[in-house]
């Protein structure tokens, strides 16, 4: 296959082979450590013999291959797990049962996901927008005041640790001049208007922070495509300097912004562990902080593992932005 069914048909099989090896990695890492997983399973009172029966209901005294051959048939077909006086099935995909609670890991992820989703959603617009923005103006008004002052603006925001963001935000906005309620969680199908009106602070809070870095890769994004022959000969032919920035400098700088928004909408999922902790948002971040203070491997697995899932599906779809883009990526 040639063209872009060729390059997709590529990239789509990287993907998966990259999220199989991302599976084994994962795995191994957190299934080959020291410690005892049944006793750390079954708690600092159990006796040696509980201990045994805990290791024996989970197969550890399997070899780790058929262990992870079992965890991938979990993921790719599902599994039936003992519960003790019952048979459960885990339908695919199935991440496990978590050691705490014994519910599926799969299902208590997709209860905190919609969270981390809508809160790394609307701050990817709020960042796009300031930090691409930003970044335009600033190459645009090169050596000027606007310039150096957008400079050190986006240099303090880089220097500044969201929750300290965070803190401001909501002591200013919602104590001092009570404009917006301290963020409370609302599902967006009860209550859309409600949904983003709390949602509003967590969004600036997390987005300052990266449209600082936006603004800063767009600027030397911006500067590297103006000084190109073609940029050039555009304006020697007399195009407009708004349609050379908008039409044709813009377009050339975006590909590396398409990159890194990619990388940070994927990781940001499970990544904004101070943003949700600080707004009370029971997202994937905290549920990830939560099951590694409580030692539940099968939570820390799976949770590891879908935002491995989302990293590298926002890296394959900016793969084919740039191709839409750019029709010399495909070819490559």
């Amino acid at each position: 296959m040639t063209g872009f069914a060729g390059f997709a048909l590529r990239r789509a099989t990287g993907t998966v082979l990259t999220l199989f090896a991302i599976s084994v990695i994962v795995y191994v890492v957190f299934y080959v450590t020291p410690g005892d997983v049944a006793q750390i399973t079954c708690g600092p009172r159990c006796s040696p013999e509980q201990v045994r029966q805990v290791a024996q209901q989970l197969h550890l005294d399997d070899p780790l291959y058929t262990r992870y051959g079992h965890f991938l048939q979990g993921l790719v077909v599902g599994r039936d797990y003992s519960t003790g006086t019952s048979v459960e099935h885990c339908p695919a995909p199935c991440l496990g049962l978590s050691y705490q609670t014994d519910q599926q890991v799969t299902r208590l992820i997709l209860t905190k996901l919609p969270v981390s989703l809508s809160l790394v959603s609307g701050a990817m617009v709020i960042w796009l927008v300031l930090g691409v923005g930003t970044g335009v103006l600033s190459a645009w008004r090169r050596g000027r005041l606007t310039e150096r002052v957008l400079t050190a603006v986006t240099l303090a925001g880089t220097a500044t640790p969201v929750f300290v963001i965070g803190l401001v935000l909501m002591i200013v906005v919602c104590g001092e001049l009570e404009l917006l309620p301290f963020p409370q969680y609302v599902d967006l199908t009860d209550d859309p208007e409600q949904w983003a009106w709390n949602l509003l602070l967590p969004w600036l809070s997390l987005a300052l922070i990266e449209a600082a870095t936006f603004a800063r890769l767009t600027r030397a994004s911006m500067l590297e495509t103006l000084a190109e022959d073609h940029i050039r000969t555009f304006r020697a032919y007399g195009v407009g300097e708004r349609a050379v920035i908008g039409r044709h400098a813009l377009r050339g700088a975006f590909a590396p912004v398409i990159a890194l928004n990619a990388n940070n909408f994927g990781s940001a999922v499970g990544g904004a562990v101070l943003t949700e902790t600080l707004f009370g948002l029971p997202g994937v971040g905290q549920e990830l902080v939560h099951a590694v203070n409580v030692v539940d491997l099968p939570v820390v697995v799976g949770t590891v593992l879908v935002i491995g899932f989302f990293v590298v599906l926002a890296n394959a779809v900016a793969d084919v932005l740039y191709a839409v883009a750019d029709r010399r990526v495909v070819l490559a």
